[in-house]
């Protein structure tokens, strides 16, 4: 249980850390959308590991293969699955810590739920299971694109202490966003965020921060009344990324210590609808879409595999110094980006498709 998500763009994705491979498989993909593996391929190269200094030196090339649901370049309305073979797994890492759950991780409380543990690299509960997320968030994307003209874009906000610029007002490119390892559209933010990154990794340590994500092209009315709302849904979606601790919407937690009148967004005229002068609710009103951009923000704690050797205790609730070995992030903001948008694309498409039609 708890593999599946989406209703009506439904996705299950299966795998471990360290086994041979990991996939998806998405039920209700429309019949006829245009597909192929190169559509999916850039967004899993954004995610992939060893791909620059501020990530984990494990390398995957994470190559996607489309085995079922297309033909011809097209979709036929049966399940799209996607498989990426796992190449640089290295379960030997993890031996030493067969006898005590790492700290912070999900080694203690999957033994506990299961009673028994994935031998390495913390299985269903790795970071390593988003790449499957990735590639099925790719096929939404491409269908809000194609259908809807939906563009997704994510980015590196803040690291740490270190903050960027608000761009929610203006459209940022992937592009952008590419520009610096950071994935901060800022180049002399990026820069001081990729040095507090440099830093924490020479002391073995780790950081966290935050990713902002604009969905613009949505129309209005999509969400579902009461505990589907479009709202709660992303929020779902976000937190569960692993390492997601944090989510808000618009104004967020500031514009709960705000005024109504500092916060409410005045309607006007725009071309053949009406809009707002401003945009503190994030696109969300009432829970469905208003038709402004949707402005969302995630918070990422530090990662929990760190290189310091940290005081704790084995399963029998002996004391013992614990030293993790093996690779990790030292931040995973910008890993994190397309992670975002891929999780942003599979609620919307489901949200597309609940809102009537073929998507």
């Amino acid at each position: 249980m708890g593999n599946t998500f989406g209703t009506f763009f439904r996705v299950t994705t299966f795998g471990e850390s360290h086994g041979p491979m990991i996939g998806a498989v998405i039920d209700g993909c429309p019949a006829r959308l245009e597909l192929a593996e190169s559509d999916i391929q850039p967004q899993l190269d954004r995610r992939r590991p060893g791909q620059s200094r501020l990530t984990t030196a494990r390398s995957e090339q994470d190559r996607v293969r489309i085995v079922s649901g297309t033909e011809n370049g097209l979709t036929l309305g049966s399940p799209v699955t996607l498989l990426v073979e796992n190449a640089d797994h290295r379960p030997g890492d993890y031996r030493a810590l067969a006898q005590a759950p790492r700290p912070s991780h999900a080694d203690y409380t999957y033994r506990q739920k299961y009673g028994i543990l994935a031998s390495s690299g913390g299985g269903r509960a790795s970071a390593r299971e988003t790449a499957a997320r990735v590639a099925a968030g790719a096929v939404a994307e491409r269908l809000l694109r194609q259908r809807h003209g939906i563009e997704i874009v994510a980015w590196v906000s803040a690291v740490g202490t270190v903050d960027a610029p608000d761009f929610t007002d203006r459209p940022v490119t992937r592009a952008e966003v590419d520009a610096h390892i950071a994935r901060c559209p800022d180049q002399k933010t990026a820069e001081r965020m990729a040095e507090l990154i440099d830093s924490v990794k020479r002391d073995g340590d780790s950081v966290g921060g935050i990713a902002t994500c604009v969905c613009r092209g949505l129309p209005p009315g999509w969400g579902e009344p009461v505990f589907d709302k479009l709202s709660a849904r992303l929020a779902a979606a976000m937190l569960s990324i692993p390492a997601c601790r944090a989510f808000e919407i618009g104004s967020g937690f500031a514009g709960c210590r705000s005024q109504g009148s500092l916060q409410n967004d005045l309607f006007v005229k725009k071309g053949s609808r009406l809009g707002t002068t401003t945009n503190r609710s994030g696109g969300i009103q009432g829970g469905l879409s208003n038709g402004e951009p949707l402005v969302f923000r995630t918070g990422f704690k530090p990662p929990a595999t760190i290189a310091i050797a940290q005081h704790s205790a084995d399963y029998d609730g002996q004391n013992m110094d614990l030293r993790i070995e093996g690779r990790h992030d030292p931040c995973v903001l910008p890993r994190a980006v397309p992670v975002v948008e891929a999780m942003a694309a599979l609620t919307l498409a489901d949200m597309a498709l609940a809102n009537g039609g073929d998507g």
